[in-house]
């Protein structure tokens, strides 16, 4: 009875310290790889998942300012002559970064944050990736969204942009620290 006692007891003390193991390799993953969480939020909606992200990652964030500001009238989608509906209209809008973008040479891993505009990134998100040297960096797109997944809007970064290492993104609309944590681990960062 002790020796199955002991096994037993050997077996879960084996179990917890392998867990403990691999939970601090997946610490030690995030720490060795510098991070940046870059994002671009019009409403405030996509800069608090991101604010989220970078607690979660210990990443820097940046935010993506355009340099003539969205107003509510440029935002509105029903208004087929509005700001946003005619840069998302155009495939070759780039809209302008107010200020420098920062330097992503010091970084491994860039997630990207982005609302969902008729079913793709805005068109500033493009500025951005088309103003950095991103060739092999790993990027992780994430959104916010009303209506749309972001799954075509990550396909069309990735056919865009193909030097990039793109990682599978998500949509964390109304996501807790808790619900990207577990999103960061699967993904290994």
């Amino acid at each position: 009875m002790c020796r199955i006692l002991f096994a037993c007891l050997t077996v879960i003390g084996m179990t917890v310290t392998a867990h403990a193991q691999q939970k601090q390799n997946m610490n030690s993953i995030v720490s060795d790889q510098r991070i940046l969480v870059v994002y671009f939020s019009a409403t405030g909606t996509t800069a608090a998942v991101a604010e989220k992200v970078a607690a979660v990652t210990g990443g820097k964030l940046h935010a993506l300012v355009p340099a003539q500001p969205y107003t509510r009238s440029d935002l509105d989608w029903t208004n087929a002559q509005s700001r946003s509906s005619l840069e998302m209209n155009n495939p070759k809008a780039r809209p302008a970064l107010e200020g420098a973008t920062g330097e992503v040479a010091d970084y491994a891993v860039i997630f990207l944050g982005y609302p969902i505009w008729w079913d793709m990134a805005p068109r500033i998100v493009n500025t951005f990736l088309e103003s950095q040297d991103l060739r092999g960096k790993v990027v992780i797109p994430f959104a916010t969204s009303g209506s749309s997944g972001i799954a075509n809007s990550a396909a069309v970064l990735k056919k865009t942009y193909p030097e990039i290492k793109w990682e599978n993104g998500r949509l964390l609309n109304h996501a807790t620290e808790n619900t990207i944590r577990e999103w960061i681990e699967q993904l290994g960062y």
